[in-house]
């Protein structure tokens, strides 16, 4: 059958890959060596959020004014940092599904295949580049984009439908994520969220957000259907 023009984007952490926490590692790092001096590890979530704000975050928990400069700072001492940390992680892995899923994606006429992530773009393909991904992913909307999710997977879905050669208007947006902010972040550029539990979040808590689709994970024997096509009646949780 014929196709939708279609943007795929994907996010990272939780979602295809799992890293036993070197992310929030190589932050808290980059934030003390920055500061030159320790710092307890940072008391809140990381899912979802964007590399930008986790740091502004993370400062302003720690009594310092997150200005431009010192984000900026820490963010290039992250980038120096999370080298070594996915170089030594004892735990990196590509979650149940996802090289299948990727490989059947990839190359199809009509559908453009990138990431969706807060990571900014240097740090996404860092993460990436231990486990293989990045071939896969041309192109993207980061971190580095935009200081929300809903506008950096914008950025993302506008880049996808500039290779496709059609406007992003026509084009079917789908975010693959596992957190709500994945979902929200879809729903507010008129896409579809295919959710995953393999992240932080529960089942419970993706179903409250309204995914269009959620599976246990992308080894769902439904996931690439409703991936690529939208052909399933929006799924039970797991």
């Amino acid at each position: 059958m014929d196709r939708q023009p279609t943007v795929l984007l994907f996010d990272i952490d939780g979602t295809l890959i799992t890293t036993g926490g070197m992310g929030r590692r190589a932050i808290e790092r980059a934030v003390s060596d920055v500061l030159e001096r320790p710092s307890a590890p940072f008391a809140f979530s990381f899912g979802g959020m964007v590399d930008p704000v986790i740091v502004g975050q993370g400062l302003s928990s720690l009594g310092v004014t997150p200005n431009t400069d010192v984000i900026e700072r820490v963010l290039e001492r992250y980038l120096q940092v999370l080298r070594e940390e996915v170089r030594l992680a004892p735990v990196y892995a590509v979650h149940e599904g996802v090289t299948d899923v990727l490989e059947q994606v990839s190359g199809l006429p009509g559908v453009a295949v990138g990431l969706g992530t807060g990571n900014v773009e240097e740090g996404a393909r860092i993460k990436l580049e231990r486990v293989g991904l990045n071939p896969h992913f041309a192109f993207g909307g980061y971190g580095s984009d935009a200081p929300e999710r809903p506008a950096l997977i914008r950025r993302g879905a506008e880049r996808g439908a500039s290779r496709l050669g059609v406007p992003l208007e026509e084009c079917r947006l789908v975010i693959i994520g596992d957190t709500p902010k994945d979902i929200q972040a879809a729903h507010a550029n008129g896409g579809e969220c295919v959710a995953v539990c393999t992240g932080g979040a529960s089942a419970e808590d993706l179903r409250a957000h309204e995914p269009d689709y959620l599976f246990a994970s992308l080894a769902d024997p439904h996931a690439l259907a409703a991936i690529l096509d939208g052909t399933l009646e929006a799924s039970d949780s797991p």
